[in-house]
């Protein structure tokens, strides 16, 4: 079999499966950065929102794929969800996830001192120092899950019956 795909673009290594032990690493650095947001009071539906948001931002489909699904059990809406990208221009998002999603923004683009400044200025009107920092670590968690995502191209399969 060829080493490339039928568009002729080389085949990519899945790191999380090349390299398994470092992808547990960041397996348990998820888990354990889930029960921290959990135990600042970040509802599962905020975390999902950071995971979507920083998926977007990234261009990063499967995880897309898969926090879509999550967020969707965890009881978000379609609606919230299908405006995900333009949450600035809506009023459908809490001042808590506003505050949230701006965080993961100006973790995203860490260049951008001036998000980083504004977001952890609204940050602090809504929400605790916990909630920054669980928000935060969220947002670096995804970020480095996207990278696994994109650079190994993880394929976006339809659901199990289709």
């Amino acid at each position: 079999m060829s080493e490339t795909t039928r568009s002729s673009a080389p085949r990519r290594i899945f790191i999380d499966k090349q390299s398994p032990k470092a992808f547990h690493a960041l397996v348990q650095a998820a888990e354990a950065v889930r029960a921290t947001a959990s135990e600042a009071g970040l509802d599962r539906t905020a975390v999902e929102l950071i995971n979507l948001r920083v998926s977007q931002l990234n261009g990063c489909a499967y995880c897309l794929d898969v926090h879509t699904r999550a967020a969707l059990r965890a009881g978000e809406t379609p609606q919230r969800l299908g405006v995900l990208s333009a949450w600035q221009d809506t009023g459908l998002f809490t001042p808590a996830e506003r505050a949230a999603l701006a965080l993961a923004e100006a973790t995203t683009d860490a260049a951008d001192t001036d998000a980083q400044a504004s977001a952890y200025e609204a940050a602090r009107q809504v929400l605790s120092e916990d909630q920054i920092s669980a928000a935060i670590w969220v947002a670096v968690t995804i970020n480095a899950f996207n990278r696994v995502s994109i650079m190994s191209k993880h394929p976006v399969l339809p659901p199990h019956g289709e």
